[in-house]
């Protein structure tokens, strides 16, 4: 592999540091190159393909809908809406969706849910508490939500009406809101995906709830990415037993197709009416199929126990074999969302572990993230385990000082 070399694609924008490879085709949890050579995929496209790369029942979903419609717009009905959000309303206990095209615009739609929410009770101005480290997406909306001050630079000003916390503190949260009539909704990601692999602590979302319910704010959570089984159920906000008013979905809904949702409780179900919020893609027949169709697949296929179950044997295995490792300081994580934090930035991990035959990424600099497809078995749990930590334990000899 020439690596020293990037592939040239002089007419697309230089928004990403690529590594330089070019995928070209895919089974099951593994990938290849134009080159012919062979990668496990423990990123799955950012926690976006669930079943893995052509699974055949998908497959066949997604040729016959082809042959039939792709799009027609949400001026007219057509057969798979209804059957997706219904299935979406029964596995979370809320009531109606929106759908959309992306986690983006899923959140920003919650954050339109949330200032509709607080007009209505007469809020002329209101404000939406948010977290340290969060990422919500780089709309101006979300970019402004978010808790990367990296990733805002350059973008100012950003869209007022945003109170930052600090995650799993719930007396931080009353402090930073108590007396302030404004404030109509907390937002946060079960687990922060972006922010470096932090899972928000059962209690703490609990807690969270009960101060919703008191106060009469809008309970936002964000399941872009750790929704739709990654951490062994539906949504990862179930591990604490409670219900969000507003869940943003996207990434691992369609498999690999774009698709994103808003799905609402009863306080939040009916804000949206016709001429408020809208989308073009949002909702065709290619993408609802898709997402049926992967709910229906994870269901046969027990694919939510088997993210617990390979999730906790892959997050073992790692720390055993790194607990004692100069440099790494924690692994953490639940189900198949799983981050190996080290104590300096491992960016170039990525490169390393690509030559190695391994897909990651590296997020919050210091954060090695591994997001594998919920097909995943014991033994490619394994192959994770024994190609990620001789790459771990090579690069943090080289850069010790």
């Amino acid at each position: 592999m020439n690596t020293d070399a990037l592939i040239p694609e002089p007419h697309v924008m230089s928004t990403y540091s690529r590594v330089p490879i070019r995928l070209t085709y895919g089974r099951g949890c593994r990938v290849w190159d134009d080159q012919g050579r062979e990668y496990l995929d423990a990123l799955a496209g950012i926690a976006v393909n669930t079943l893995g790369h052509a699974h055949p029942r998908l497959v066949r979903a997604l040729q016959d809908q082809v042959a039939q419609l792709i799009h027609v717009s949400n001026y007219y009905h057509h057969p798979w809406t209804e059957p997706l959000a219904a299935a979406l309303c029964e596995r979370s206990g809320l009531a109606k969706v929106f759908f959309c095209s992306s986690g983006l615009e899923a959140n920003e739609a919650a954050l339109k849910l949330a200032r509709k929410f607080g007009h209505a009770k007469g809020i002329a101005r209101p404000e939406v508490v948010v977290y340290e480290r969060a990422f919500h997406g780089r709309s101006i909306a979300t970019l402004s939500a978010t808790g990367n001050p990296k990733v805002q630079a350059g973008f100012e000003p950003l869209v007022e009406g945003f109170i930052r916390v600090p995650i799993n503190d719930l007396e931080a949260l009353r402090r930073a809101t108590d007396g302030n009539p404004n404030v109509v909704a907390v937002f946060f990601e079960a687990i922060q995906g972006e922010g470096g692999v932090h899972p928000l602590e059962p209690d703490y979302i609990a807690g969270v709830r009960a101060l919703c319910d008191e106060r009469d704010w809008l309970l936002m959570i964000d399941e872009v990415q750790c929704g739709m089984g990654r951490t062994g159920k539906w949504f990862a906000h179930q591990w604490a037993g409670i219900r969000p008013d507003v869940m943003p979905l996207a990434k691992g809904l369609g498999s690999g197709v774009p698709i994103g949702a808003v799905v609402a409780g009863p306080k939040a179900a009916e804000l949206f009416q016709p001429g408020h919020h809208g989308t073009t893609f949002g909702g065709n027949p290619l993408a609802t199929r898709a997402g049926l169709e992967t709910i229906r697949i994870m269901e046969d296929e027990g694919l939510l126990a088997n993210a617990a179950t390979q999730g906790q044997h892959l997050l073992t295995q790692l720390w055993a074999e790194l607990r004692n490792v100069p440099g790494v300081r924690e692994v953490r994580g639940k189900g198949l969302m799983i981050g190996v934090e080290l104590d300096r930035p491992c960016g170039e991990l990525v490169l390393r572990c690509a030559k190695a035959g391994l897909l990651i990424s590296v997020t919050s600099e210091r954060v090695v993230r591994l997001l594998p497809p919920l097909i995943l078995s014991r033994a490619e749990a394994d192959e994770i385990v024994a190609k990620l930590v001789p790459q771990v334990r090579a690069f943090l000899d080289e850069t010790s000082a």
